[in-house]
């Protein structure tokens, strides 16, 4: 009897992205995805960063490898297992030296255009939060048969839902004065525990949606964490303004124009507070 196909690993998740997974195995992980809703979209959240990043740093694809790296290698490894590793993995290298790069440069300028609110900017379980609305934006509102796990005809069921596996009362907010209708909503995964996402669509099938989560308990107890101004972001695939209130970050992230998307942002605060 053929024993099932092991789950995949997050490496070979990571190695099918690449285009790096052995061709025996990458037809076992590419059948686990496809009958499967969270790792297919965890696959394609993967694909984004990857293509964002690329576009953002791909010169450093082909940059030689820093020695400060090589030298943090040397004098933690034997000298075989460093050779078969930088040759196995060299191209998860490059990926990591780009990722690291976005990040650090992104950081940095966030600090030179926004050095008010430092303190909440410079907050690492943030900056994941809005990143990751973003990429869940990127990932969900271009689909068109299953952009969201329950339909806006369902609101109340949907609202309930969603307010039970955060442990908070959600409320969806009204943009229907800017156009935009309730298509539904979703759960996610978070650092931290579970996430909800509210899409919201207008005539011309222009898509917003609406993050909601909560930050870590270490995050939640700073004052930036409490603090309720807007903060506009750019970095990620989708730009989107986010604010946070005792602990739970909200984001509005759509692929439209700045001030426009302040408006929303804007209402759905007001309906929110």
């Amino acid at each position: 009897m053929n024993r099932p196909a092991p789950p995949p690993a997050d490496d070979e998740l990571h190695a099918l992205v690449d285009g790096h997974l052995a061709p025996e195995r990458r037809a076992e992980v590419e059948d686990a995805a496809a009958h499967d809703p969270a790792l297919a979209a965890q696959v394609a959240a993967w694909r984004v960063q990857r293509d964002a990043l690329r576009r953002l740093h791909g010169e450093l694809l082909d940059e030689p490898i820093p020695s400060a790296l090589m030298s943090a290698l040397d004098r933690n490894r034997p000298g075989q297992a460093r050779q078969a590793s930088w040759m196995r993995w060299g191209g998860m290298a490059a990926g990591v030296l780009v990722a690291f790069g976005a990040g650090w440069l992104g950081n940095a300028q966030w600090s030179a255009q926004r050095a008010a609110p430092v303190q909440l900017a410079k907050a690492p379980a943030m900056r994941e939060f809005v990143h990751d609305a973003s990429i869940a934006h990127a990932v969900y509102a271009p689909e068109k048969r299953h952009p969201v796990e329950v339909a806006g005809t369902e609101q109340q069921h949907l609202v309930q839902w969603l307010s039970k596996r955060l442990d908070k009362p959600l409320k969806v907010p009204d943009l229907t004065a800017m156009g935009y209708t309730l298509v539904g909503g979703r759960l996610l995964p978070g650092e931290s525990g579970a996430r909800a996402q509210f899409m919201f669509e207008d005539s011309a099938g222009e898509r917003v949606t609406l993050y909601i989560g909560t930050l870590d308990s270490q995050a939640a107890g700073t004052p930036a964490s409490r603090e309720t101004a807007f903060r506009f972001a750019s970095e990620g695939p989708v730009p989107s303004f986010y604010w946070v209130d005792q602990g739970f970050g909200y984001a509005v992230a759509g692929k439209l124009p700045r001030d426009i998307l302040l408006k929303l942002a804007t209402l759905a605060y007001r309906d929110l507070s």
